[in-house]
């Protein structure tokens, strides 16, 4: 029966699977297992029945097996059969596992010929098999039949290829005696992923089909097309055995008398057949299993130790313990106020490297987006010069005012602290949409109980709310103060006497400050012609006086230089084919910007890249363009006029004045701001999650509801427990094997290149040749004679022919197929 000792390992083999199985878990670890391989009508399906000793696989026309069929062969004192998806249940009538296996494969590919890669999984206990783990796979088909796709072959070749492909299986490759070897496609796929032929087993079925007087020894003593492994023939019963219902027994018999009474094959009887190859594939496979086992015990205890902590944290669980559900009702508020607490304020631990969120979303709402609301909001020159202007006026009213009037100025600082209200309220608004996704990413670990996280959700979102009327009424009493008094003797205020001369110390500060470099990043020149290359993106750096830009940012091979005079910014809508944001610069005074562009269109990944470089343009004086209404426009145009030098000094002193007072202003609720949102906003929220937001949860309903898992969460810990235990269960199986078993040593290498495409050697000339009956030796130095096909195939030839043309005669790449030319007699063996 074999190696007895290396067979007990198989059987372990059929239990890891099972435990896999069991879990629902499709078996990727790689377990050893002999893949059949061939052609349609090969003979797969009866060297499996052979094997099992009776009738039990579909049969008809076009692909009989369409689904991977795992077969699991045990021996045992009794015989029954077992499906995994029909686990516990016993067949003991093969014909109802035929039906079984027709029927399930139908459940997943339809009745009309459609194949999957989903495989069958049958366990087969009988007294007459020794243990094998074996794949049965559809043959390959060139033609599609029924519901079959086009690609029927290409789909085929790839189910198999997955099987096959793995280090850990053994490659069975069939192939009928009756066709062409040099072109078995098994041969072919076996080839493909085992070049080394250490994976590959030869069969050679159909032998008692070819033509009287030819036989297949050569392949079979592995000198013609040779494998590393060999071959070894086997003969399985015909149609017509099958449809009068022979027993497989006598088969078996009928092929053992086959082998002993023919004079090819009977010096080599006890290597051939339906039980030799058995025991072959049973010593292949548990010398492969063993020498896999180091490997695939590491990958378990990898998968194990991963698991591990999941696990513990899971034993013992008791999903409708009221106790268990307050504990973790506690615990599960306290992890939320944790985390909330971390993005807001920062934590090394589980840090966010795409993008910015909590506490860093706010920080730059705070410093970059609120102070570029805010210079949003600051007037146009010409627009600030003509209101002065207009006030003086009209507060001289019918006179003509000898001295700058101090409520000119009052009236031009109110309308412009009462436009600081607006970029407040939306700092608010910004802030609080940040809050308020802040806490939906803390809630994302409460996805275990859906009811507890959409209350939790619920009851700090409705707080955030509530706290976001009062702090923008704050927000806004803020500006209020501002407006009640406007203190001209704040110590940073340049006062009427200074109000002439700040303009050149203005002048002084810009050039003082021109070198100095704001910005620095990677930008896309969007509006390149695609003559010149396309779109490009270059570093560009900013400073106070321009913008330039270079080939990288080693800022060695500068591309060019724009002065920022009399520049602006605006935005561009976003094009449907691209997925960047893009912001344009501008020339006020209508000249091109770049070369022979009018605009300088800039393009980031994100909104958030373009609204802080269009915040480092406002600090170096580029503004963004203001919308201006056809009512504006026509008033602006209606209302040029001049000023007598009296009056434009008055405007000019005005306009100093407001311009240092605004800076107060500014400077104060950009300092005021943060400070208010922080107290009003952010330390409220995170004080109510600490304190209140458990009570709230109490008193919102039924704690015991609220701590209900979802059915995945159920799911989940489910599966880890049992994939934990079947990890476990497969390890002490391992452990149980013995190393101390027989090794089957490999044969030596032999030469493939035939598999490669190539033309096959010749016979060894050492090789005895065969003869078919009463052929007589042909005398020294007469010519071969012809040949032609048989009726069966090349390998079946008849008589010679003297109508056939004559050829020379060469050893083909394939099972010898014709009469080989005459040699001297040999006696055969009794």
């Amino acid at each position: 029966m074999g190696n007895r000792g290396m067979e007990e390992l198989i059987p372990l083999v059929n239990k890891l699977q099972d435990a896999f199985s069991s879990i629902g878990q499709a078996c990727n670890l790689d377990l050893p297992q002999i893949a059949v391989v061939g052609g349609q009508s090969a003979g797969k399906s009866s060297v499996l029945e052979n094997f099992v000793g009776r009738d039990f696989l579909p049969r008809g026309s076009g692909i009989v097996t369409r689904r991977p069929l795992v077969l699991q062969l045990i021996s045992a004192t009794a015989e029954w059969g077992e499906f995994l998806h029909c686990k516990g249940k016993k067949f003991t009538d093969f014909d109802e596992i035929r039906q079984e296996i027709e029927a399930e494969t139908d459940r997943a590919t339809g009745a009309n010929k459609g194949i999957s890669p989903v495989p069958i999984n049958l366990r087969v206990y009988s007294p007459h098999v020794l243990n094998l783990t074996l794949i049965d796979l559809p043959g390959i088909t060139k033609v599609p039949v029924g519901d079959q796709p086009a690609d029927i072959e290409q789909q085929i070749r790839e189910m198999i290829m997955q099987f096959i492909s793995r280090e850990s299986c053994l490659i069975l490759a069939v192939t009928p005696a009756n066709t062409d070897l040099a072109n078995s496609d098994a041969l072919k796929l076996s080839k493909d992923v085992d070049p080394q032929g250490l994976r590959t087993i030869g069969v050679i079925t159909k032998l008692d089909l070819m033509d009287e007087g030819t036989d297949a020894r050569d392949v079979l003593e592995n000198k013609l097309l040779p494998l590393r492994r060999g071959y070894i023939g086997v003969v399985n019963r015909s149609q017509k055995d099958i449809d009068g219902r022979k027993d497989i027994k006598a088969a078996l018999e009928a092929e053992r008398k086959f082998f002993l009474s023919h004079p090819g094959y009977r010096h080599m009887a006890e290597k051939m057949g339906t039980p030799r190859l058995q025991r072959v594939l049973n010593e292949q496979l548990t010398n492969h299993i063993r020498d896999t086992l180091p490997a695939f015990r590491s990958k378990l205890q990898s998968q194990l130790l991963a698991l591990d902590k999941e696990a513990e944290e899971y034993r013992g669980y008791r999903p409708d313990d009221p106790s268990r559900k307050t504990k973790q009702l506690l615990q599960m508020v306290q992890q939320f106020s944790v985390d909330f607490e971390k993005r807001i304020e920062g934590s090394g631990d589980q840090v966010d490297t795409v993008e910015l969120s909590g506490g860093a979303k706010i920080n730059r709402i705070f410093h970059e987006r609120f102070p570029f609301e805010l210079v949003k909001m600051e007037c146009d020159e010409k627009e600030m010069r003509r209101e002065i202007s207009y006030a003086i006026k009209n507060i001289h009213g019918i006179r003509t005012g000898l001295f700058t009037p101090d409520m000119a100025f009052e009236a031009i600082v109110k309308k412009q602290v009462i436009k600081l209200k607006e970029p407040c309220v939306k700092c608010v608004d910004m802030v609080i949409q940040e809050l308020i996704n802040t806490v939906r990413q803390c809630s994302n670990k409460l996805e275990c109980f859906p009811m507890l996280r959409e209350e939790t959700e619920r009851i700090v979102t409705t707080h955030i709310r509530d706290r976001e009327s009062r702090a923008k009424d704050q927000v806004l009493l803020l500006i209020d103060i501002q407006l009640s008094y406007i203190n001209t003797n704040h110590e940073d205020f340049i006062g009427f006497a200074n109000a002439q001369q700040r303009s050149s110390q203005t002048n002084k500060s810009q050039s003082s400050a021109g070198n100095q470099v704001i910005r620095k990043g990677w930008l896309t020149i969007n509006n390149i012609s695609i003559m010149k290359g396309g779109a490009k993106e270059y570093w560009f750096v900013l400073t106070a006086e321009s913008l330039s830009w270079f080939k990288d940012d080693e800022e060695k091979e500068k591309k060019y230089m724009l002065p920022l005079d009399n520049l602006k910014v605006r935005d561009v809508e976003k094009s449907f084919m691209s997925s960047k944001h893009i912001f344009c610069i501008f020339n006020t005074e209508s000249r091109n910007v770049y070369k022979d562009n009018r605009t300088l269109e800039l393009a980031c990944d994100t909104q958030d890249d373009v609204d802080s470089w269009k915040s480092s343009l406002l600090r170096a004086g580029v503004y963004p363009e203001k919308t201006v209404t056809v009512e504006s426009e026509t008033t602006t145009t209606a209302d040029n006029f001049s000023m007598d030098p009296q009056l434009e000094r008055k405007v000019e002193t005005i306009r100093n004045l407001v311009d240092s007072y605004m800076a107060i202003v500014n400077k104060c609720i950009r300092d005021l701001m943060p400070k208010a949102i922080m107290h009003l906003m952010i330390n409220n929220v995170k004080d109510f999650i600490n304190a209140e937001l458990l009570a709230q949860l109490y008193s919102a309903g039924d704690q015991n509801a609220l701590m209900d898992e979802s059915q995945e969460q159920a799911q989940r810990r489910d599966e880890v427990l049992r994939t934990h235990q079947a990890l476990k269960e497969a390890l002490a199986i391992i452990g149980d094997i013995s190393t101390t078993t027989i090794t089957v040593p490999m044969p030596p290498p032999v030469d493939t290149s035939w598999m490669g495409g190539r033309r096959s050697p010749p016979p060894s000339p050492t090789a005895p040749r065969r003869m078919s009956s009463g052929q007589r030796p042909a005398p020294r130095g007469a010519p071969p004679p012809p040949n032609r096909p048989g009726p069966l195939g090349p390998f079946n030839n008849t008589a010679d022919s003297p109508q056939a043309p004559s050829r020379p005669n060469r050893a083909p790449p394939s099972i010898p197929s014709r009469r080989p030319p005459p040699s001297p007699t040999r006696q055969v063996p009794p």
